[in-house]
């Protein structure tokens, strides 16, 4: 199944999910709202705008404010087009694409007109969508029986979205190729970010998230935020956790590189051998915390064989000394958002979640997985000196070699991260598809 036959197969099954959400919550019709823009403080410079991921599941061709949808079971959906009239601003071009044989398109030139287009045949609505987009007679209420339906199913990929996330996973990993010819150079992380944007296509405000470019002991921040226009005096370690868009699916992939054979080069292909072992698990009806806590006893005995920790993987788990090399949770639901919604949901009422493990307050995602979940795996190994300085002044500061340690110090650390899809069988592994397509 291809082109329009996926996205009309896609925009049933956003009706099918709607359809189930409204019956449960006692309403007649939904309208989701893609968003406004927001300014500045003291400003009229709007921040980058991105629509709202609930707008997006129905039409992520659409990318601009202000706009609407309405949908009510049995009928086609209706989109409230903003199309201001406007000679400051390029304004949106008129509808075009396959979408438009799926809706009934109504052109606004204000947003206060939104409600008066919209059909009084709407019965009891539940409007969806962040406060900002209110209008007078159309104000988000967000009930939680409705929204609790549709995070809970959006865990569930279409054909269509898989489609996108395997593109953006093909952007992702054609920019990672050139970051990577880039640190070899010998560029800043500043170089870096640049070589990637430019071999992505794509923009700081394009892409899904703040790209992560940490040379040397950057690499030890788990979400290392600047990019260093200096050249560092020695390119010894990169760490890259950068993604790409694809009609507002994400792709999210981390690589680390050594600039040579050692230590730290030993280090990254154990991590890497890990995170291999724990993609294998990522299978249909698979506990995802369990996948979490498998990354701990495999990381743990990696610690052991490379002389860093000086006791056995159990006892490092138990103890909690594993937690200081690798103290984020092993993945996350992802699509419309990088951290996607209804990770601890056990049924689509939201009224079960379940619980993280006991110590693991960073896990995203505790649900059982089912085909066609696309998650994260991203194990790591970090030489984060807030929190080795509390494992040395604490009772386990012996299960430590610390010689060892302080050698790794200056590399950072390593995180390797795939986009997997699962399924019946074995798990599809986006990303590495995608570096297999862009050699």
């Amino acid at each position: 199944m291809e082109g329009s036959s996926l996205y009309a197969e896609h925009l049933k099954e956003q009706q099918r999910r709607a359809d189930r959400a409204l019956e449960l919550g006692g309403y007649d019709s939904l309208l989701i709202a893609s968003g406004s823009l927001r300014y500045h403080f003291l400003d009229d410079n709007p921040f980058a705008f991105k629509p709202s991921p609930l707008f997006r599941s129905w039409l992520p061709q659409v990318t601009s404010s202000d706009c609407w949808i309405a949908y009510r079971p049995g009928q086609a959906p209706t989109l409230i087009y903003h199309q201001p009239a406007d000679y400051w601003h390029q304004t949106p071009q008129d509808p075009q694409g396959e979408w438009t044989d799926h809706f009934q398109v109504v052109v606004s030139r204000r947003r206060e007109d939104a409600a008066k287009l919209l059909s009084d045949n709407l019965g009891r609505c539940a409007i969806l969508g962040p406060e900002i987009a209110a209008v007078e007679g159309l104000h988000p209420d967000n009930p939680e029986a409705v929204l609790s339906v549709l995070h809970y199913h959006r865990a569930k990929k279409t054909g269509f979205e898989l489609e996108q996330m395997r593109g953006a996973n093909r952007l992702a990993a054609r920019a990672h190729r050139a970051a990577e010819a880039a640190f070899r150079a010998g560029e800043s992380e500043w170089g870096i970010h640049l070589r990637y944007m430019a071999a992505a296509g794509q923009g700081e405000t394009e892409l899904p998230y703040g790209n992560i470019i940490a040379l040397n002991e950057h690499a030890a921040v788990l979400h290392y935020q600047v990019q260093d226009r200096a050249v560092p005096p020695a390119h010894r370690s990169f760490l890259i956790d950068a993604g790409a868009d694809q009609l507002g699916y994400a792709a999210d992939i981390t690589r680390s590189y050594a600039s040579e054979d050692g230590p730290y080069a030993e280090l990254i292909s154990a991590v890497e051998e890990v995170e291999l072992a724990l993609v294998a698990m990522a299978t249909a009806d698979q506990d995802y915390a369990q996948i979490h806590l498998a990354a701990h006893q495999l990381l743990a005995e990696k610690l052991r064989e490379l002389e860093i920790i000086q006791i056995d993987a159990e006892e490092a788990v138990a103890s909690g000394v594993s937690r200081t090399f690798f103290p984020h949770g092993v993945g996350h639901l992802i699509g419309l958002q990088v951290h996607d919604v209804g990770g601890f949901q056990g049924d689509e009422s939201g009224k079960q979640p379940i619980a993280k493990p006991d110590g693991h307050p960073y896990l995203r995602l505790t649900r059982r997985l089912q085909p066609d979940y696309v998650v994260t795996i991203e194990p790591g190994v970090y030489f984060i000196p807030m929190l080795l300085d509390e494992l040395r002044a604490g009772p386990h500061a012996g299960a430590v070699n610390w010689e060892r340690v302080e050698s790794l110090l200056p590399y950072g650390g390593v995180r390797i991260e795939d986009d997997v899809r699962v399924t019946d069988a074995a798990p599809e592994n986006l990303s590495r598809n995608a570096f297999a397509e862009v050699v």
